[in-house]
């Protein structure tokens, strides 16, 4: 894939904070990482999504900023994420009105997020100039407020509902003016189907791993042997309702009671680190659970290194590719059975009817203890990451489709 001569803008204007790393903010930078080499590629930005950026090795981008650092210590509260709403909304609005000049040449324009600040900057660059190529990112569903299985529940209830009804306007704009359109899921894709929209116009992208570091480990004579190591389990992820770090303790816990020296590894941040931490209090599990915040590099690989199982304990999910982190270690997972699990974890993931945490917790001790089934699911978990989540051939494989074919 050469061809320089594509203009393509990413739009990243609704990150909070400049620091932790969410699927959608992976996705683009792996995105970005390896389309620089083939196209003209800029970014529309905030602050602390250029500072993401530039963290994860793209200092040599041409970045726009749309909006200045908010500076709220806690960006989780509700008076944080409103006023990170309108704001960076308001100022990616203005951003496209004052540089209408920058999308006379009819690139093409990635909106990162279905969120506001992200989307709704892209349609307005589609409204001026309709031949630009507009790529709408919508990787989550926001579930039923009502459904028996929304995570969104008690004093929740006000945030979930909200962000369902948010989703109403955005996902018609993306499914009647987006010319290519992002998921992370099968089932997702199925949702944006019509008569003037073709399978090719919707992209799976379910994410990737990038393989190097764990290659390099696994192959050397230094992997440190299952009876070594420190922690029988791992998590990785938003601590968030729909990531079920809260049902993880109460897996936990039962672990626990029959494993009293089990240790867990949790790797994240998010709304719910102080639920969490009050939930390891309650239940004595202070010698059982390590939290580490956000990691990544070698920090995160070393956790991996001295983890058994990984679990992505999610109770509402288009996916989830954090556990795919973990898996491209030789690490077996354990998750609820939800649908697009399915399709994103084919092998080397054992799925456990959603809710019930007593055949999670029993997951965990059988494979814990029965050696051949471990094995089993540690190798179909490496080959699973390895086969189909290289974020190389995937970002590559996208790119050229998009760009080379003319879609």
């Amino acid at each position: 894939m050469d061809i320089k001569s594509t203009e393509c803008f990413f739009i990243a204007n609704n990150n909070i904070g400049d620091s932790g790393l969410s699927g959608g903010c992976r996705i683009f930078i792996e995105l970005a990482r390896y389309w620089k080499e083939s196209i003209d590629l800029k970014i529309i930005a905030t602050e602390e999504a250029i500072t993401v950026c530039k963290n994860y090795g793209l200092q040599d981008l041409k970045f726009y900023k749309s909006s200045s650092k908010l500076g709220f210590k806690n960006v989780f509260t509700l008076r944080a994420v409103f006023a990170n709403f309108f704001k960076k909304l308001t100022n990616g609005i203005l951003f496209v009105l004052r540089h209408k000049s920058l999308f006379k040449n009819n690139p093409w324009i990635y909106s990162v997020s279905d969120f506001y600040p992200d989307l709704i900057p892209a349609f307005l660059i589609k409204l001026i100039n309709p031949k630009v190529k507009w790529i709408a990112s919508y990787y989550l569903f926001a579930p039923t407020p009502w459904d028996k299985d929304s995570p969104y529940k008690g004093k929740d209830f006000l945030r979930g509902f909200l962000y369902w009804l948010s989703q109403r306007p955005t996902y018609w704009l993306v499914k009647k003016y987006a010319d290519i359109i992002f998921v992370t899921s099968q089932p997702d894709k199925n949702k944006f189907l019509s008569k003037k929209r073709s399978e090719s116009e919707i992209f799976v992208i379910r994410g990737g791993v990038n393989i190097e570091a764990s290659t390099e480990y696994l192959n050397n004579k230094n992997v440190v042997p299952l009876d070594k190591r420190k922690y029988e389990c791992c998590f990785i992820g938003r601590f968030h309702q729909q990531k079920g770090v809260l049902a993880l303790m109460e897996i936990w816990k039962k672990v626990v009671a029959q494993l009293p020296k089990a240790k867990l590894a949790m790797i994240g941040n998010g709304p719910l680190e102080k639920d969490v931490k009050n939930k390891i209090n309650e239940y004595n599990l202070n010698e059982n659970v390590d939290l580490f915040g956000f990691m990544d590099g070698q920090d995160k690989f070393n956790v991996f290194k001295q983890s058994k199982i990984v679990l992505h304990p999610a109770t509402y999910d288009s996916g989830g590719m954090a556990a795919a982190e973990a898996m491209a270690w030789g690490i077996p997972g354990i998750s609820f059975d939800l649908e697009a699990l399915k399709t994103y974890y084919p092998q080397g993931m054992e799925k456990i009817p959603q809710g019930d945490f007593d055949k999670f917790a029993q997951a965990i001790i059988k494979m814990l203890f029965d050696n051949k089934y471990y094995m089993m699911l540690a190798d179909q978990a490496r080959q699973l990451i390895v086969e189909q989540w290289s974020w190389q051939n995937r970002a590559k494989s996208i790119g050229s489709k998009l760009f080379s074919d003319g879609v």
